[in-house]
């Protein structure tokens, strides 16, 4: 208890002096070696060597692909020191000179969020984790409670949700394979809970504090960071919107942004625009059915060539939207790894349709979420009023990080249930489904794996029925 109550007075005084440091005589901003040397870098750098070392150690053990992606990691923690000691020697700048501010952290993300295009490497888990995590680095963009993001603390720990659905993938695959990997998995944890949140907790809960007489932040960025010189920088194109922090892709899927992408295409084709003028007409001579030269049978190299689209399904334009203010829906959601939902309550439903290989995240309390023909689909949600329903489906992975009364799994092949602490009293029904495992953590913060039975033996004994399950040697 006096040990925690020493660190409680420390990190108070720690505040004090980075309130009372942040202006001299005048009003005048601090100097480059005050900056580096105010306690919350000084906080950063404790961050960088009690959390960080432990990932980069880790990571050096496994090597290949998952030391290049720390790399990059350690990159952008760099990067954000060198910002955070920038604004205390910058005045707030507008919308767009924020966007040019943070161009730098902004490139290091999409360099991490490269790694994880294209084919898929054995260490796509590992990748996915790492780059999903450093959109938590995207707290010192907050600017007020207009600002349309959340609070610095709840920001990291929203940001990390995404990225522990993957990191839970590894602890997983490799918690009796290699310990590398699971030391790797943990140290990522921790990094970003408790360590970077504790951080932002202790000296910047309300975001990063500007200088008010200091130079302006277009100066800012064309100038070296104090302790290192470098060429000065070429003039760049127009600044991307600051929403390129938050995501790996262009145009990422959110109940709170306006439509993108294919969305944008199908109301285009819904305005009643001239779109078929391009198009020729068919006639009768060149129908398949009519012409001697074809059969009705397909070849192999013509189903070679065809490829399914990563946007949409051919079952209809993919969707994400509120309907009536009461479900959302969520169709035909093909290859996208960046769902969000976080606007939503406890009065409203989640219906997830058609939707493959992709991954969606509810952050928020709502009454019901139904998983309806879908393959390879990931859910995280927070907490659910009544129940959470996956029917017809293949391929489910969900992960409860609050709680929900009851689970059921019906007519499902393949499904892997992460449960939380707050969770663990779920009545998971189950009917005409196989492979159904359910993790749960364990008491040294591993996840413990358990099958549900998918055979039974019914016994005729005393005039009824028994039922008992299957049980397996080894499950």
């Amino acid at each position: 208890m006096d040990e925690k109550l020493i660190q409680r007075l420390e990190s108070a005084v720690a505040r004090l002096e980075a309130l009372s440091t942040g202006f001299r005589a005048g009003g005048a901003p601090e100097s480059g070696e005050d900056a580096v040397s105010d306690p919350s870098i000084l906080g950063f750098d404790d961050l960088m060597g009690q959390y960080f070392a432990r990932v980069y150690s880790a990571a050096e053990k496994i090597g290949g692909q998952v030391l290049t992606v720390t790399k990059i990691l350690k990159e952008a923690f760099s990067v954000q020191r060198e910002l955070l000691v920038k604004i205390k020697q910058t005045q707030k700048p507008d919308l767009a000179g924020l966007a040019e501010f943070l161009k730098p952290l902004n490139e290091v993300i999409m360099k991490a969020n490269a790694l994880t295009e294209g084919r898929r490497s054995d260490f796509f888990n590992h990748l996915k984790a790492a780059a999903d995590s450093l959109s938590a680095l995207a707290w010192i963009a907050f600017t007020g409670k207009d600002c349309g993001m959340s609070m610095p603390i709840a920001h990291v720990e929203e940001s990390w949700q995404m990225a522990e659905f993957y990191n839970n993938k590894v602890l997983v695959e490799y918690r009796n394979k290699d310990p590398d990997h699971v030391e790797w998995a943990k140290a990522m944890k921790e990094l970003y809970l408790p360590g970077l949140r504790d951080y932002v907790k202790s000296f910047y809960p309300l975001g990063p504090v500007w200088s008010v007489r200091g130079e302006n932040a277009a100066a800012a960025v064309a100038a070296p960071p104090p302790p290192k010189t470098s060429a000065p920088r070429t003039p760049a194109a127009p600044p991307p919107p600051p929403a390129s922090l938050f995501s790996s892709e262009p145009s990422q899927a959110s109940s709170s942004k306006p439509k993108q992408g294919m969305a944008a295409v199908f109301q285009e084709i819904n305005s009643g625009k001239p779109v078929t003028s391009g198009l020729k007409k068919v006639t009768d001579d060149m129908k398949t059915k009519n012409r001697a030269d074809r059969v009705g049978v397909v070849g192999s190299s013509e189903k070679g060539g065809r490829t399914a689209s990563p946007s949409f399904s051919k079952a209809g334009p993919p969707k994400l939207e509120l309907q009536m203010g009461r479900k959302w829906v969520v169709e035909n959601q093909v290859g996208r790894k960046n769902l969000v939902i976080d606007d939503c309550d406890a009065k409203q439903s989640v219906y997830i349709f058609g939707c493959k290989d992709s991954v969606l995240q509810i952050q928020g309390k709502v009454n019901n979420i139904t998983v309806d023909k879908c393959t390879k689909m990931g859910v995280v949600f927070t907490d659910v009023v009544a129940a959470f329903e996956i029917v017809n489906s293949n391929g489910v992975e969900v992960q409860c990080q609050g709680s929900a009364p009851t689970i059921s799994v019906d007519n499902t092949g393949g499904c892997v249930l992460y449960l939380s602490k707050d969770s663990l009293g779920t009545s998971i029904t189950t009917a005409k489904s196989s492979e159904i495992n359910v993790l749960v953590p364990g008491s040294d913060g591993d996840w413990v794996e358990h099958a549900l039975p998918q055979q039974f033996v019914h016994s005729f004994k005393d005039g009824r029925f028994e039922t008992t399950p299957v049980s397996h040697s080894g499950g």
